[in-house]
């Protein structure tokens, strides 16, 4: 079972996703991740993703395909995915639908839901760490980052600010909302309002159903 999750900024589905992968043992895809490695890559499609980001050039949605394909082909027998940022709109939830579909994979969305307020006040206050780009959250009171291998010193966003913040909510709202649609009838929510420590384990619980013959 790949699960697809979903979120409002702020919402820390990427944290929440890393607890739930850690205990599912499911391979995580980001999209960002995905295309650094891949661009290091001496491939065809390597080749094809490092001159689309150097540049500088929005990555085509056919192109989101070829990587996550690639992505699964690389897997090994019987892994599961957690797929984390990636449909961000209506055509690209179909497509990946379709490759899914066309693996012989079968798939969940969740949705982690917190209100616009929630989302503000997180975005204002959280943290990111120059070099690895973990986020935290404002709880997080260290000026460096916890990962053993990075430790960075943590910075905010610049666009991190109430009006930018309020143009990504709309996006969200306008963007990804349609793609969410597309899951009704196969969709979890999660109550994204509590501590993210909270979320998690309210996540893995709705979650165990799905799992609890591997565990």
């Amino acid at each position: 079972m790949d699960l697809i999750f979903f979120g409002m900024q702020g919402a820390g589905k990427g944290t929440v996703g890393r607890f739930v992968a850690e205990r599912f043992n499911l391979k995580i895809f980001e999209t960002g991740a995905a295309l650094r490695t891949l661009a290091q890559e001496d491939s065809p499609l390597g080749h094809k993703v490092k001159e689309i980001i150097e540049a500088g050039h929005l990555v085509p949605n056919e192109v989101v395909m070829e990587i996550v394909e690639d992505f699964l082909n690389k897997l090994e027998p019987g892994a599961q995915v957690l797929f984390d940022g990636i449909p961000r709109k209506i055509e690209q939830a179909e497509s990946l639908n379709a490759l899914l579909d066309k693996n012989n994979r079968t798939y969940k969305a969740v949705l982690i839901k917190i209100t616009e307020d929630t989302a503000l006040a997180r975005l204002t206050t959280r943290k990111i760490c120059s070099k690895c780009k973990k986020v935290f959250a404002a709880a997080y009171k260290a000026n460096t980052c916890d990962e053993p291998n990075c430790q960075a010193p943590l910075t905010t966003r610049t666009d991190d600010n109430p009006e930018s913040i309020k143009t990504r909510i709309e996006a969200f709202k306008t963007e990804t909302l349609p793609a969410i649609a597309l899951y009704k009838g196969n969709i979890i929510e999660i109550d994204g309002e509590p501590s993210i420590e909270q979320v998690a384990n309210l996540a893995i619980k709705a979650l165990e159903p799905l799992f609890e013959t591997n565990l």
